[in-house]
């Protein structure tokens, strides 16, 4: 179902605006490729449940799969072969370079999402939220 959530919006901005700084200031071997990775995956999430009103397990999933299937083009090299090897916004946006570390980021982010709604629900259940 269509929706608009502020609080997933605004997650959603938060993640954004970490995401773009860690791109522009963070130069390292850990924050940017691996934190990054993890984060992006929380901030794709939080984006689609802005608009969509659907089941966390559902959208996590398929987040988690849309994410797979990304670093799998990565391993293809997919950039190259679109030719944009030289384009700056699409070695940021599609990557550049398989790993299974970022693999394992994807998934940290995706059962720390599932984590925290669950959590979320528990609470919400018990009358703290």
């Amino acid at each position: 179902m269509i929706t608009f959530n502020l609080k997933f919006f605004l997650f959603a901005l938060v993640l954004f605006i970490i995401e773009v700084l860690i791109a522009l200031f963070v130069h390292d071997s850990i924050i940017r490729p691996y934190v990054g990775d993890f984060l992006v995956v929380i901030l794709i999430y939080c984006g689609v449940r802005t608009f969509l009103k659907a089941s966390p397990l559902k959208v996590a999933v398929g987040v988690l799969l849309f994410s797979y299937l990304i670093e799998t083009l990565q391993y293809f090299s997919i950039v190259e072969k679109l030719g944009l090897a030289q384009n700056v916004l699409a070695k940021t946006v599609m990557g550049y370079g398989f790993d299974w570390l970022d693999i394992l980021a994807y998934t940290l982010g995706i059962v720390t999402v599932l984590i925290v709604e669950r959590l979320g629900r528990d609470d919400t259940s018990k009358g703290y939220a």
